[in-house]
């Protein structure tokens, strides 16, 4: 039922907001060389890697590396990225995994494998949440009011709290 769901609404997201992708597309694409769309290496369920599409929101030439270790990410920001990050557009390409069904639309966001392998070694039971298929929106994104992912040890074990109260007591009708 859960995934009948995430198909549906992905699917009818996807139909509404074609116009706006295609404008981000193109507004990405006129305001910074590369790509409009760049494929992250997440860690999904069962501990595999997955490659999630977002809206490049950064420049090309912006070192590999997790944001959150480049002391200022904001210098590597394109010209409208700061407004995709701020408004989550840079977040619409995850409708097809959602619609692939590499993504729910609401569970455990799915971490960079360098932070999962951190958080691994310093949170207890941290690879729980990768019992379950990761979300486009987490719990804890929605009502915990916590960043999607690059946040300090502490932050991420309250982050951890919400995703093992998600994994607990889900229900298609919860989300």
């Amino acid at each position: 039922m859960k995934r009948l769901l995430d198909l549906f609404i992905a699917l009818c997201a996807a139909s509404v907001l074609i116009v706006p992708i295609t404008l981000v597309a193109i507004a990405v694409r006129l305001t910074s060389k590369g790509p409009a769309i760049y494929w992250s290496d997440r860690v999904g369920r069962y501990n595999r890697i997955f490659k999630m599409p977002k809206f490049r929101s950064m420049r090309i030439d912006t070192p590999a590396v997790s944001t959150h270790l480049l002391g200022n990410p904001d210098q590597f920001l394109t010209p409208i990225g700061s407004f995709l990050r701020k408004s989550s557009l840079d977040e619409l390409p995850q409708l097809w995994s959602v619609i692939l069904g590499r993504l729910s639309l609401i569970g455990p966001r799915p971490e960079l494998p360098s932070l999962v392998k951190h958080y691994e070694e310093n949170i207890s039971y941290y690879n729980i949440r990768h019992l379950i298929k990761p979300g486009l929106s987490g719990w804890a994104q929605l009502y915990g009011e916590h960043a999607h992912h690059g946040t300090s040890v502490d932050q991420t074990k309250n982050k951890l709290s919400y995703d093992l109260f998600y994994i607990k007591n889900r229900q298609w009708w919860l989300d």
